[in-house]
C-alpha cells in the first residue's frame, strides 16, 4: 500500500507540474495585441501560402494569416482571411499582394498603398471587409512568359527562312558582288590616284599666286568700299543741307511760290489788257484794209472825194 501511494503522488506531482508549464506557457505567449479581420479574394494559385504565415505592411509585420478556404461569392476563387494589427494605417487606397521568401517558395501577404482609391470590394457572408488583391510578380512574369515564348518562337521560324537555301545562295552572289565592287573601288581609286599626281598637281600649285591675286584683288574692293563710303557720306552730307533750314530746297520752294503769284497777276491783270490791245489793233488793220481797198478802186477819191454813191435798184437815177 506504501509502494502505491508514492507511485499516486508522484502521479500527482507530474500532472500538476505539467499544468504549471502549460500554464506558463501560454502566459508566456499570449498576444494582447488588438487584431481587425479582412479578407482576400483570389483567382490564382496560393500555393506556399499557410496558416500563420505573416502580414507585412510595406515590409513591417502587422499581422497572420487566419484561415484559408473558397470564397461563396466568386465560383473558383480562394479566400484568405488575415488579422491585421489595429494600428496598422489601412485606407482605401490600401491592396494587398502575395511575396515569396527566395527560392523556399513560402509566401506571405503584402499590403502597399495605391495612388488613388480603389474600388470597395463587396463585403462576403461572414461580414467581414475585403482588401482588393492584386496579382503577384511572379504571376505577371509567368502571363508575359507564355507571348514571350511564343514571340520567341515566331523569331525562331523567322530565322529558319531567313537561313534557307534560298537566302544562302543569295547570300553567296550578294559576297560575290560586294567582292567585285570593293575590287573595282580599289581600281578607281588608283586612277584618281594617278589622276591627282598627273594633273591636280600643277593646278595646286598654281593655287599660291592665284591666292596673292586674290588678295589684291580683295585690298582694291576695300579701298573701292572706302571710297564708296567716303562719297555716301559726302551725299549725306550735301542731302541734310538740301533739306536743312533756310537751304536749297527751301529757297527754290519759296521762288518757285513767287513765280506762281506772278504768273497769277499776269494771267489775272496783263493779259486781258494785251487781249483787248490785239482786238482793237485787228479792229483798226481791218478798216484801214477797207480804206486801201476803196482807194485802189478809186484812186480819185483822194482828190474829189468819195462822192456820191451810185443809186441802187429801185432808188432814183438808177439804171
Amino acid at each position: 500500500m506504501e509502494n502505491k501511494a508514492h507511485a499516486l503522488a508522484a502521479g500527482i506531482f507530474l500532472i500538476v507540474v505539467t499544468a504549471l508549464l502549460a500554464a506558463l506557457a501560454l502566459w508566456l505567449t499570449r498576444d494582447n495585441t488588438r487584431y481587425t479581420l479582412y479578407e482576400l479574394s483570389s483567382k490564382e494559385s496560393v500555393s506556399g501560402l499557410q496558416p500563420q504565415a505573416s502580414v507585412r505592411y510595406k515590409g513591417v509585420a502587422v499581422g497572420k494569416v487566419v484561415d484559408i478556404g473558397f470564397d461563396p461569392l466568386v465560383h473558383g476563387n480562394v479566400l484568405i482571411r488575415i488579422a491585421v494589427n489595429a494600428d496598422a494605417p489601412i485606407r482605401p487606397t490600401t491592396f494587398a499582394v502575395l511575396g515569396y521568401q527566395g527560392v523556399t517558395g513560402l509566401a506571405h501577404v503584402l499590403l502597399d498603398d495605391a495612388g488613388q482609391p480603389l474600388p470597395v470590394q463587396p463585403t462576403g457572408p461572414s461580414g467581414v471587409p475585403r482588401l482588393p488583391l492584386q496579382a503577384s510578380s511572379l504571376t505577371k512574369l509567368a502571363e508575359q512568359g507564355l507571348g514571350v515564348v511564343a514571340q520567341m518562337q515566331a523569331a525562331a521560324e523567322r530565322i529558319n527562312r531567313l537561313l534557307g537555301d534560298e537566302n544562302q545562295e543569295r547570300f553567296s552572289l550578294a559576297l560575290d558582288n560586294i567582292g567585285s565592287a570593293a575590287g573595282q573601288i580599289a581600281q578607281l581609286g588608283q586612277r584618281l590616284d594617278a589622276t591627282v599626281r598627273l594633273r591636280l598637281d600643277p593646278a595646286l600649285a598654281a593655287v599660291p599666286a592665284l591666292a596673292q591675286d586674290a588678295r589684291a584683288t580683295l585690298q582694291v574692293l576695300q579701298q573701292a568700299g572706302h571710297s564708296a563710303s567716303a562719297a555716301a557720306d559726302g551725299l549725306g552730307q550735301t542731302t541734310r543741307r538740301l533739306y536743312a533750314p533756310g537751304g536749297s530746297l527751301e529757297q527754290i520752294e519759296q521762288s518757285t511760290r513767287a513765280l506762281a503769284r506772278a504768273a497769277d497777276k499776269f494771267s489775272d491783270a496783263t493779259l486781258p489788257r494785251v487781249n483787248r490791245a490785239s482786238d482793237e489793233a485787228a479792229r483798226a488793220a481791218r478798216q484801214f484794209g477797207r480804206v486801201a481797198e476803196g482807194m485802189a478802186e478809186n484812186p480819185q477819191s483822194l482828190l474829189y472825194g468819195a462822192g456820191a454813191p451810185q443809186p441802187g435798184p429801185g432808188e432814183p437815177g438808177w439804171k
